[in-house]
């Protein structure tokens, strides 16, 4: 089934007017902020529609819901980064701060970072930012760790791999 399949569109149709106003309000509630709220309910009919599976949803709210919900982790992970990088600009010379032109670019890449870095294993992130933000050995990354030498060096192989990727 395609994302034009005439069923697809009347499903997500339905689920949106049906659902839309209820979600909002839901997403409200946990955001506190109404402007939040729609767009991320947007998104999360937007990420519907680019799916294939509307037409098969038995439990509407609970799907909305599921789906708000990963959007609603990411929103705060964003905020967050966000608020990381406002707070390290503030604590540097501002001769040395970047033209604002240029946060956007730096938000994003540190974004595309970030998800990089959620797509590790939790170990080959481990091992990779004590190797890259720490500054340790492999040697001392094993002990820590409780892994070999190796694994450490499989760990740091497929961490460079995933930043290739990213390039």
């Amino acid at each position: 089934m395609s994302i034009d399949d005439p069923a697809h569109l009347n499903a997500v149709d339905t689920l949106y007017s049906d659902h839309h106003d209820w979600l909002v309000r839901w997403l409200r509630s946990r955001l506190g902020c109404a402007h939040n709220a729609a767009d991320l309910a947007q998104d999360t009919f937007t990420r519907i529609l680019a799916s294939r599976d509307a037409t098969t949803v038995c439990e509407p709210r609970a799907y909305l819901t599921t789906i708000a919900k990963s959007l609603m982790v990411n929103w705060y992970r964003r905020q967050a980064l966000e608020r990381a990088y406002l707070d390290a600009l503030a604590h540097i010379p501002e001769t040395e701060v970047p033209a604002p032109e240029q946060h956007l670019i730096i938000l994003e890449t540190l974004h595309e970072i970030d998800r990089m870095l959620d797509s590790l294993a939790p170990k080959v992130r481990q091992a990779f930012l004590l190797s890259q933000i720490e500054g340790l050995k492999y040697e001392v990354i094993a002990e820590q760790l409780g892994v070999s030498l190796g694994s450490v060096k499989r760990y740091m192989q497929q961490a460079f791999r995933q930043c290739l990727l990213l390039m």
